[in-house]
This record gives structure tokens, sequence and C-alpha cells, in this order.
């Protein structure tokens, strides 16, 4: 599975709007004047037919030289537009006219080259060499032992049965037309670039309370003293404020608010420039005021996560537990930890949590200490998940948070080990020298 699990659409509860129309002028982040982050968007890279220009994606795969835009179909029996089998093009089935049409457009906009059949029996010879497989909304299930596809891709209206129908196909990601064309054209632009990313991993709840913002706080401040560039976000706009944790809400820089109107390419270096830091590392946090937090769209999250990955060697997303945050940045992580208490009625709610996360390689951080009533190994195996690590209870904790002194009790030796030791079994997934 590639390493970018992650979600581009509007929620299915999000009113019916249009994709922004084009970057600011000048290239200016909004909010950003006081914050010196001047020409936070990058230029446009293509065209793309009456829309804005495609969000940013990063991808570790080989590359394959681009290529003029050629579109072309093979369904049934008809010959179409004969295509090298070279693995350049982008495979899609579906039955679906409306839903090809619309896919054709923006893989012509995105420069690329589309092949395209009614179903997966047609589709066999061509999956595994295909530079990318997009499946339509009528797919039910996959050819045998071929990969997982890149995109599930679906029409607005068809609401959460797309989210539930990604994750049983382990789909990367989701993409719900019309909304997301100018992302797919942006995803399928730079699946053929070589240009690496860091690893987004998200953190959340099994349960209520169950110390999801402090495992993310205690992991970004030891990978930050191990040397790597690391990125704290919040994104949960119900949590209070993350930035209230780290007694960091003077601290200069751009929250989400100052995103919320952002659209096009985020330039990653700039994006790092505008953002404050804590503890060694950069944040990004929700406000902790009695404001009402604005709406950020879910393509502007997108675009904000694909930079955060090329800027930073770890990014850590706070995700809370809400329904909402899941979906819209769950789908971009490329791993998750869910934290849940050593007791038996958060092992239960951890394990009915399970059905809300995506196809994204999951493990369990049990958080407890000496003499708990459940052994970790147990909860672990009640959840289905993997144990990744033991976070210690720390005396004080609570009253830390209160009093912004989170980072204080990071600093202790059972702290470090913990998060040494969660890091230390991440490391395959994290560029060579991230830690040092």
């Amino acid at each position: 599975m590639s390493r970018h699990h992650a979600r581009n659409r509007r929620l299915p509860s999000d009113p019916d709007t249009a994709l922004p129309d084009a970057a600011p002028p000048e290239g200016r982040l909004p909010g950003a004047a006081a914050s010196g982050a001047d020409g936070l968007w990058a230029e446009p890279t293509g065209g793309f037919p009456d829309g804005p220009s495609p969000a940013p994606r990063s991808s570790r795969r080989p590359a394959a030289q681009p290529r003029p835009a050629q579109v072309g179909s093979l369904t049934g029996s008809e010959p179409g537009t004969w295509l090298p089998a070279d693995g350049g093009d982008v495979l899609l089935v579906t039955g679906f006219e409306f839903l090809r049409g619309e896919v054709e457009r923006i893989v012509a906009a995105a420069g690329g080259r589309l092949r395209v059949v009614d179903d997966v029996a047609q589709a066999a010879p061509f999956w595994d060499s295909a530079a990318d497989v997009l499946v339509g909304s009528d797919v039910r299930e996959l050819p045998p032992r071929r990969r997982a596809p890149a995109v599930l891709v679906g029409l607005s209206g068809e609401g959460d049965t797309l989210w539930h129908l990604g994750a049983a196909l382990g789909a990367q990601r989701v993409a719900v037309l019309p909304d997301a064309a100018a992302w797919l054209a942006e995803y399928l632009n730079r699946s053929r670039s070589p240009e690496a990313g860091g690893l987004v991993l998200g953190i959340t709840g099994g349960c209520g309370g169950a110390g999801a913002t402090t495992a993310a706080a205690w992991l970004a401040q030891a990978a930050a003293e191990l040397g790597a560039r690391v990125l704290l976000v919040d994104a949960d706009p119900w949590g209070g404020g993350l930035e209230l944790a780290l007694a960091a809400e003077e601290s200069p820089g751009l929250r989400w608010p100052d995103l919320a109107d952002a659209s096009g390419s985020i330039d990653p270096q700039q994006l790092a420039d505008a953002l404050p830091v804590a503890g060694g590392f950069s944040f990004l946090s929700w406000p902790g005021s009695r404001e009402r937090p604005p709406l950020v769209d879910p393509v502007t999250v997108g675009n904000v996560l694909d930079a955060a990955r090329r800027g930073y060697e770890v990014v850590i997303v706070d995700i809370g537990r809400n329904a909402e945050p899941l979906r819209t940045f769950a789908w971009d992580c490329d791993r998750l930890l869910v934290v849940v208490p050593a007791q038996l009625k958060a092992a239960v709610a951890a394990a009915r949590l399970m059905q809300e996360l995506p196809p994204v390689e999951s493990a369990l951080v049990i958080r407890g200490k000496a003499g708990v009533a459940l052994d970790a190994a147990l909860v672990a195996e009640s959840v289905g998940l993997p144990l990744h690590g033991v976070m210690p209870e720390v005396r004080g904790t609570a009253s830390a948070t209160e009093l912004g002194r989170l980072l204080d009790q990071g600093r202790r030796k059972t702290v470090r080990r913990f998060a040494s030791s969660v890091l230390g079994l991440l490391a395959g997934d994290l560029q060579a020298g991230d830690l040092r």
C-alpha cells in the first residue's frame, strides 16, 4: 500500500459549494502579512479547465516520465484508442458513463493518459502495469491478488457509502466529484514526480480522555530532540486549542483560521516559515479562544498537509475523536496510533472506533502503569491492533496540561523511553537520517 493514505473530498454534511476560484493575488496567504508568509502559493503547474490550480501531492514511488495528454478508452470488446502497455497510463474501472466523462476530463488536464474498462474482469490484464488505478463507486470487488486501488472515485450525493466502500476496497484515497476534480488532477500529475515526503502520523483516542493530545505532543517533542524537522498539527477545531497545552498562544505565526481561505498549491518552505514554534518543533493549532472556529474546507486541509509532508520529515496529527476530524485528517495519514487507557470500557470503545478508521496501517498505544487492571497485550488483542507502546501515567500531567507545561512532563525519563520506543518502531517509515 502506498505511503499516502489520504482523503480529499467534501463531507456529506458540507454545503454544496464550488472550489475556490483562484489563488489570492500576488500569492499571499490570507492573514499572512503579519507573519511574513508572502508567496505561500506556488505557481500553478499546468492548466485545468474551468477550475483552480490543482492541489499538490507527494509520492515516494519511482516516477514515470510526463507525457502529453492522450485520453483513450477500452470498453467491452471495442478496441478504442490503442495505448502502449508501458505502465504510464491511468486505469479507470467503472461502468458509469457520467463518471467516466468526468475522469477523462481530469486526466487530460493532468497531462496523463487514460484507459477505461467497464469491470474488474476487463481490468485485470492492465491493473498491475498502470501508473494509477482508479475505481468507480460501482465497483464492489477487486481482481484476485491485485494491489489496492489508488483512488475510489464517486459523485457528490453518494454520502458516507463512499467511505465505507473505500475502506472495504482498501483504497488509498477517496475523491468525490466534481468537488475534488482539481485535487484529483494534481494527484495524478504529481504521481509521476519522484519527490519524497515525510511521514504523516495520525494519533486519535480510542475513547474520550484517552491522552491522544498528550501522546502527540510528547512524540513531537522527542522526534525534534532527535534531530528531525517536526510539525505538530491540531486537527480538532472543538478541542480547545493545542497551543494552550504548549503555553504557546502568544507565539507569532499562522493558525488554522488564517488558512481558511487558502487555495491552490502551497509552498512547503513558506508554510514552515509562517508557522509558530514551541519545544523545538513547529505547530499548527486552532486558537485557544471562545470564538466559534471557522470552516476550513477539506480540500484546503489536503493542500496544507501535502505541503507539510514536503516541508517536514515528521508530521504528527492530533486528530481527536470526533467524526469530522477523523474523516478530514485520518485519510491523509500514513500511519495511525490509537491511544487507549488500560480499561475494559475503553477497550470496547476503541474496538467500535476501528469501524470509522480508513484502511491505514494502525497500531495501539496503551496508557497505563504498573499494576493496572488490564494487561496491555490483552487490551491490544481485544481491540484487534498490534501493540506499539505503553504510555506512562505521569503524576500531574492533567494539571501540567492546564498550566501549559505539558512539554515539561515530556522531559521525564519514563516519557522519553516511551517516545523512543514508538519512534523506533516507526523508523522504517522515516527517511534515512530523519532520526539521528
